[in-house]
């Protein structure tokens, strides 16, 4: 059988943005059609609900913090290998067509194909961009231009990565290879074709329970975020994201031309499908995405579909964005890198009743280094165990959500001394988790809550331990200062 995985991404789409997830009013049929012939993840979380930082973990199968990617306008490490590098040096064929968001510049990339994909398919933002007149780029930027003059198919970016991606699997449909389709939409400016630029003109979205949620119990970063919002009459409120929704459906459509041909040549193929994080929809008076742990942004859709993948079933564990490299290396054969810090969740391919994860883990840094237009630094770190979701805000107040009890995530539970004891395990959990992971913001003030209150005292050592890196596919094992020879244990009590 042939190693061939299609991997298969959109930017700012929702969980709840999908029928198959539950929306009976947004139109998505091909992904709908997809979820029926595999495996549905109900609990698939991003690692950090911002573009870029997500789009590392992604591709790396290290967390922002790890990575050096964890924010937007910040490349990652010149250390840390993708999994474009990793499987081309095994062999395999690569490319990558879309949307990166991983050199460290604007918004569109550089144009520069990356080291580990095929140079002849790279098309980021920027070579799109270049295809265009300095008029059509400005009218590229303006959703108005759907009402003006309206929009072709053809001139879309999210349709010209569709094409790209067909054209790569017509031309490789005999090798082994990793092809990855990452598209702008259905984010901003929402440009898309007719009909479905008008399809949610008449649509009233009912309002979800925590679009009435003001925030009083909630940390005060999140309150300045919702600004006046907060003060707005919320039965007043129309959540209606019309053009979000309307680039949610058109980017459906390309993704079903490019399924179709998927299904025609490529009848091994592993299609994995996913969003790089949600958006707020005026739930909790908030807009966009940033500095908060709510479903709305961070969790995603995830879909498997292939030959040896069980048909229309779900999974209800929390998997993470940061399980998808290891997951594609196992698929191929290969080994799971030494470095990587996600488990491979292959065999819920076709044993969805096997929990891989007990928890996962969501941060925060900060939105973007060029600009100050979300807040500025606002470090966070979140566990959930998949009932349980406590979040912890370094300069703010810290959350905890039930979400069996409370799935909108309105009621606050962080004092709840009845949770104490889950709320304190859960709490040890993300601080070992910042530990292993050699989280570079780590520290005492992480455990020193208000709430916390057993008897700890913090010290200068903290916990003691150094923890050096071991990512010797790629490097030579690292010294021990204690002997000026290769480490025996990279974690260890530092003399």
């Amino acid at each position: 059988m042939k190693k061939q995985v299609v991997f298969i991404m959109v930017d700012t789409q929702s969980a709840d943005m999908l029928g198959c997830y539950g929306n009976e009013h947004l139109k998505t049929p091909n992904l709908d059609n997809l979820a029926s012939e595999g495996v549905v993840y109900d609990k698939a979380y991003t690692c950090q609900p911002v573009c870029g930082p997500a789009r590392s973990a992604i591709f790396t199968g290290l967390y922002p913090h790890s990575n050096g990617a964890w924010t937007n306008s910040v490349a990652l490490s010149d250390n840390v290998k993708t999994i474009g590098q990793r499987l081309r040096d095994n062999g395999f064929k690569t490319a990558y067509v879309g949307k990166w968001h991983l050199d460290g510049g604007d918004y569109f990339g550089t144009g520069k194909c990356p080291d580990g994909w095929d140079e002849r398919y790279w098309y980021d933002m920027k070579r799109y961009l270049d295809e265009l007149t300095p008029e059509e780029r400005v009218k590229s930027r303006r959703s108005s231009l759907m009402k003006t003059e309206g929009v072709s198919e053809e001139f879309t970016y999210g349709h010209r990565c569709s094409n790209r991606a067909i054209s790569y699997i017509e031309n490789n449909k005999d090798d082994d290879f990793l092809l990855v389709l990452s598209y702008d939409e259905p984010h901003g400016p929402y440009l898309c074709p007719q009909p479905y630029a008008s399809m949610y003109d008449d649509y009233v979205e009912e309002k979800r329970p925590n679009v009435f949620d003001t925030l009083e119990s909630k940390p005060i970063h999140q309150q300045v975020w919702a600004g006046a919002r907060r003060f707005m009459d919320r039965n007043a409120v129309d959540p209606t994201d019309r053009l979000l929704y309307s680039c949610n459906s058109f980017v459906d459509y390309e993704i079903g031309r490019v399924t179709e041909k998927i299904k025609e040549l490529l009848p091994d193929a592993l299609i994995i499908y996913t969003s790089d994080h949600g958006d707020m929809r005026n739930s909790h008076c908030l807009a966009a995405k940033g500095p908060a742990p709510y479903d709305e942004i961070t969790r995603i859709p995830f879909i498997v579909s292939g030959k040896n993948v069980r048909k229309n079933c779900r999974y209800s564990y929390p998997i993470s964005h940061i399980d998808i490299v290891p997951t594609i290396m196992e698929y191929m054969g290969l080994e799971k890198p030494q470095w990587s810090e996600g488990n491979s969740i292959l065999k819920t391919f076709t044993q969805p009743e096997e929990k891989v994860n007990d928890a996962i883990f969501i941060e925060f840094g900060r939105y973007e280094i060029d600009h100050d237009g979300f807040g500025g630094f606002q470090p966070m770190r979140c566990v959930f165990d998949g009932r349980y979701k406590l979040c912890v805000n370094l300069l703010s107040t810290d959350e905890l959500y039930d979400l069996q009890e409370d799935p909108y995530e309105n009621q606050n539970l962080i004092e709840c001394e009845k949770l104490s004891e889950i709320r304190n395990a859960l709490h040890d959990r993300l601080l070992e988790w910042m530990n292993q992971t050699r989280d570079p913001f780590r520290g005492y003030y992480w455990r020193q809550r208000p709430w916390r209150n057993d008897d700890f005292k913090p010290t200068w050592k903290y916990t003691g331990y150094t923890r050096q890196r071991e990512n010797e596919e790629y490097e030579p094992r690292q010294l021990d200062y204690d002997t000026g020879i290769e480490m025996e244990e990279a974690t260890r009590i530092k003399n």
